[in-house]
């Protein structure tokens, strides 16, 4: 790591349980938020962390970066009588890569309310000192996409080289940002590259929780790393969602015209149109009914 103004607050914010030795490291980095429509990032990335157990080894301070009336942390009692209190967590975790003789770091978080730019800092220069070659941040859009398709997964990157290399698409966008942009901003003004995977999410199930968004994450994600995780978990919870939204579109002749439209437009790439209050309803029917039966609902 260089050293920098301010460079001794931003390695206090970090809190090492140790210093791994890692081999050709890539950083996957997904976080709770703005970028994380249908939690299909933030899924991806536990997924992915699980189930190549991963190891946790650092973790950013909460304190400065969130407004705890916002993202409040929550009381949890252990055996029925003692209390604690988890915090928004940030963990840097690894792992063997499998197939590889390289290592994987996983970053897990919740998007910050403050101090983004010290924040970012912090994440790239760890990166720096455990020389990751690669950061690739995962994330979830809403669109109007229809749920019974493939999941739409878009690769971008800002460094022409690093398009090339891995068939991404020039990064493009104008426009309000999460922290997994200003993030992207600090790396490349550290010299690491990094990229970009976004998964479509239907926005009339936006705030359900997608295993079949965080399915096709894991696949891009294991495709761009060149490997391979078993995803039979994730892909019977897929069907299981797209096979219960089916339910409730199915129920409602409004909402099978609009999804068949949706189908129609994917299929041309046109952009379908629905009244406000109709994508509302809709919304509200799919949540309900996906609640009910055991989907649960997002954050």
């Amino acid at each position: 790591m260089t050293s920098r103004p301010g460079y001794l607050e931003i390695v206090e914010v970090l809190r090492w349980n140790e210093q791994p030795s890692l081999r050709h490291p890539t950083l996957v980095v997904a976080f709770e938020g703005w970028n994380d429509a249908g939690e299909a990032a933030s899924g991806a990335v536990a997924y992915l962390a699980s189930a190549w157990r991963a190891r946790p080894f650092a973790s950013i301070d909460p304190e400065e970066f969130y407004d705890f009336t916002a993202t409040r942390p929550q009381v949890h009692l252990i055996d029925g009588l003692t209390r604690s209190i988890e915090w928004p967590q940030n963990v840097l975790s690894a792992a063997p890569l499998p197939g590889w003789e390289r290592d994987v770091i996983l970053l897990q978080g919740v998007e910050p309310q403050l101090r983004w730019r010290t924040f970012c800092t912090a994440i790239a220069d760890a990166a720096a000192g455990l020389q990751v070659e690669l950061v690739v941040s995962l994330g979830a859009l809403l669109a109007q996409v229809p749920h019974t398709r493939p999941v739409r997964v878009t690769g971008t990157a800002a460094d022409a080289e690093l398009v090339e290399k891995l068939q991404l698409e020039r990064s493009r966008y104008e426009g309000p940002t999460g922290i997994v942009g200003v993030l992207h901003d600090a790396l490349g003004r550290s010299g690491i590259p990094s990229a970009s995977l976004w998964a479509a999410v239907p926005h009339y199930v936006g705030e359900t929780p997608s295993p079949k968004a965080t399915l096709a994450l894991v696949e891009r994600t294991c495709e761009l790393l060149g490997t391979s995780v078993d995803t039979t978990d994730l892909d019977l919870a897929a069907a299981a969602y797209e096979r219960q939204v089916s339910d409730v579109v199915d129920a409602d002749e409004d909402a099978t015209a609009y999804v068949r439209s949706l189908e129609l437009a994917d299929d041309s790439e046109d952009e379908p149109e629905l009244e406000g209050d109709d994508a509302t309803a809709l919304a509200d029917e799919v949540e309900r009914y996906l609640r009910e039966h055991g989907q649960g609902g997002g954050r």
